[in-house]
């Protein structure tokens, strides 16, 4: 039987749900995106600029940590849809949540507005992050021959509001000032608010009830929980245990650790088979090969952020270029490009490379791009590097981004376990987390000087990831029985 939500037709010939999510997705990405492509800046610039002042390879290890924290706080999103609220309900308090970090930004002044943003962000965000996809999921029947479309249609949108949001946010910071353009992220997420609450009764029901829900006593104990981990953090914070120096550092651990027990649960539980179990142990390596690539793909919020700033030319006929605005270059590509990687695999079929040789071919991408950029950090002195070369570096990172990213989604629902499909898909995530908190930790070695070494370094361990993944491939393949 088909569910009411799935009948509805209005959006191309898809639910009317898909253009509530589209949109919502949209606006939440325009201003999650439009805040992170201006907020290394916020941090580093001068008190004189508009900033904070603080050092930049400390600044570069907040935003490290910050973006890690939002893959982790996606893992507890999914277990309050699961079991509390239902991914509806998750998704709008998550949003309320993420708009009250943007106006923080926007109206608190110094580090206590960055505190407080960025944690009700990253919180947030992850919550969403969880539940959007959940929700696309449930507008269609098993079987729908528009499911794929659907979810093509929904990421578009997400590129759509990560490509405009730092086009924007960046003009308004360099002409009129930080909390301009974090106040306009705060727009941006009140807008698809708005449209989300007016949309909800085209949403499924299924999206309305958690389907795994837990009351009594276990309820109030996971509420427990979760306070008693919030006081921890508040008292390790206030103690000084965790400071900003050494934030991305901690985060790190806290993700690798996660990711332990997380691999320890699937091979060790009982309700894992042979063959299942074999899987997870052929995705290992994988995991591993996809931290690499994205320790190396999110410097391009940290450590690029910076180049941008601080060595590339940004005068462009007089008109003087935000460096935000290369953070829009990686969105602008992807639309462009998706649907090129698309048509070559399916052209492809069983011709096409393996899963493991994609993942060899993504991190390997990422190695030629810092290898690129090892060879401009031979050309000495302030603003002198082109903006095409730093795009067409970004170009690089995209064309490993799409051998790799969908890809490894694809992939962990395919190798999950019958009774672990999420925490599966959980340990991809893990993978971008763990990357993304390393990614600012990196940035600590980078200076100007130490360029040719800091990228020729990481590029030829990229390379060598890519080397090794490609030499395992028989091996992995074997492990994974049967799925390609």
């Amino acid at each position: 039987m088909s569910t009411d939500a799935g009948v509805r037709s209005g959006f191309f010939g898809h639910p009317r749900g898909l253009a509530n999510l589209f949109g919502t997705e949209m606006w939440e990405r325009f201003s999650y995106y439009g805040m992170q492509a201006i907020l290394l800046y916020y941090l580093y610039f001068s008190v004189e600029e508009g900033g904070l002042a603080i050092d930049k390879a400390t600044a570069a290890g907040i935003v490290g940590a910050y973006g890690g924290s939002v893959y982790l706080a996606t893992i507890a999103g999914s277990w309050v849809a699961d079991r509390l609220f239902g991914p509806e309900r998750t998704l709008f308090y998550s949003g309320v949540l993420i708009l009250v970090g943007h106006v923080a930004l926007a109206v608190l002044p110094g580090v206590v507005g960055v505190a407080v943003g960025l944690i009700c962000v990253a919180i947030g965000s992850g919550g969403l992050k969880a539940t959007a996809t959940t929700l696309v999921g449930a507008l269609y029947d098993e079987g729908d021959d528009r499911r794929d479309a659907g979810f093509s249609i929904f990421y578009m949108g997400i590129n759509l509001g990560a490509l405009v949001g730092p086009l924007l946010t960046g003009l308004l910071q360099t002409r009129i000032g930080f909390h301009w353009g974090f106040g306009l992220a705060a727009v941006g997420m009140a807008v698809g608010l708005v449209q989300y609450t007016l949309g909800r009764k085209n949403l499924p029901e299924s999206g309305k009830t958690a389907p795994n829900p837990i009351a009594g006593a276990a309820k109030v104990r996971a509420l427990g929980i979760f306070a008693a981990v919030a006081v921890v953090i508040v008292v390790l914070v206030l103690t000084g245990v965790v400071n900003a120096d050494n934030l991305a550092t901690i985060v790190t651990w806290v993700i690798a650790v996660a990711a332990v027990v997380l691999f320890a649960v699937l091979l060790l539980s009982r309700q894992v088979e042979r063959v299942e179990r074999q899987r997870v142990l052929a995705f290992i390596p994988m995991f591993l090969v996809s931290f690499g690539f994205w320790s190396l793909f999110q410097q391009q919020f940290t450590v690029l952020a910076i180049y941008a700033e601080e060595r590339v030319d940004l005068d462009l006929f007089g008109f003087e270029i935000p460096p935000s605005w290369f953070n829009s270059v990686e969105p602008l590509f992807v639309v462009l490009l998706a649907p090129v990687f698309a048509a070559l695999w399916v052209r492809l079929k069983d011709r096409q490379p393996s899963t493991p040789v994609k993942f060899a071919l993504g991190v390997g991408a990422m190695g030629v791009a810092f290898l690129v950029m090892a060879v401009l950090g031979f050309t000495k002195g302030d603003k002198v590097i082109p903006p095409l070369l730093l795009v067409l570096v970004l170009v690089i990172f995209v064309l490993g981004e799409l051998c790799l990213s969908p890809v490894g989604l694809s992939l962990s629902t395919k190798l999950a376990p019958r009774a672990y499909t999420a925490q599966m898909v959980a340990l991809f995530y893990l993978s971008l987390a763990l990357g993304s908190s390393v990614a600012g930790a990196l940035a600590e070695y980078y200076t100007e000087d130490s360029e040719p070494a800091y990228f020729g370094i990481l590029g030829a361990v990229a390379i060598g990831l890519g080397v090794v993944m490609a030499a395992l491939t028989p091996l992995v393949r074997k492990l994974m029985n049967g799925v390609r």
